[in-house]
Order: structure tokens, then C-alpha cells, then sequence
């Protein structure tokens, strides 16, 4: 199973409308185990992170008036990939082990799909849902 980012607008009548992701974009964020892994890994709460963390026991949903900050967040994360990436162990049976290098590259890809999907939410008055 596979972390997804959607972007979703609230429903005047209460809750969330999720939308398709559009052509060209991607919704992965991630293997299931990135849950702690990654997003809820010691390096990144180590850096004050208070929404990717959250994934390591729930979903995430960030509210319309949350995109700056988890925006902002989110280059924060993306400055310290190196540092994350380090912390990462190799997945069993996927392989030869991987490099710190490559690792980076993996999640700075699911970052930026993180991001994509938050910038478009903001550019709409909507959130994201990571689940």
C-alpha cells in the first residue's frame, strides 16, 4: 500500500470534496512505511516539523488557512534531505541497498509531489489530504 496526496476544496454543506489529480501530476508521497520512515522519522520532527509527523499514526489533512505554514514546512524538509535520507534503512527484498544519494532523490520526488499538490490547493482556497 502507497501514501497518496490529494488536494481537496470544503463542502458548504460540511466536509471535503477530494479532487482528481490532474493530468501529468502525481498523488505518490510515499510507501505505507514512510508513515515512520520518513514523514514521522526522527530527523524530520527533530526540525520542528508539526504536520508530516502526524502521518506516523494518522492521516494528515491540512486546512485551506494551514497551506502557508505547511508549505513553509515543507522547504524546511526539503533542506535537511541529505540529513533524512541518512537515517533511512534499506528496504528488504527491494534490491541492492541504496545509497544516501538515492534515497534523497526518492523522497525529494515525493516531496515535490507533496508540494505540487499543496500549491494547487492554495491556489483553489483548498487543503490536502495525505492518506
Amino acid at each position: 500500500m502507497s501514501l497518496s496526496v490529494d488536494v481537496y476544496v470544503p463542502r458548504a454543506e460540511g466536509g471535503i470534496e477530494v479532487l482528481d489529480v490532474p493530468p501529468g501530476c502525481s498523488d505518490a508521497a510515499g510507501g505505507e512505511h514512510w508513515r515512520t520512515a520518513v514523514w514521522g522519522s526522527e530527523p524530520v520532527r527533530s526540525l520542528g516539523a508539526r504536520f508530516l509527523p502526524r502521518l506516523a499514526t494518522e492521516d494528515l489533512t491540512v486546512a485551506p488557512d494551514e497551506m502557508p505554514a505547511f508549505l513553509a514546512e515543507c522547504d524546511l524538509v526539503r533542506a535537511h534531505l541529505t540529513r533524512i535520507a541518512e537515517h533511512l534503512d534499506p528496504e528488504p527484498g527491494t534490491g541492492p541497498p541504496r545509497s544516501p544519494s538515492e534515497h534523497a532523490d526518492d523522497v525529494g520526488r515525493r516531496l515535490d509531489n507533496i508540494v505540487d499538490a499543496a500549491r494547487r490547493a492554495l491556489d483553489i482556497g483548498g487543503g490536502v489530504i495525505i492518506w
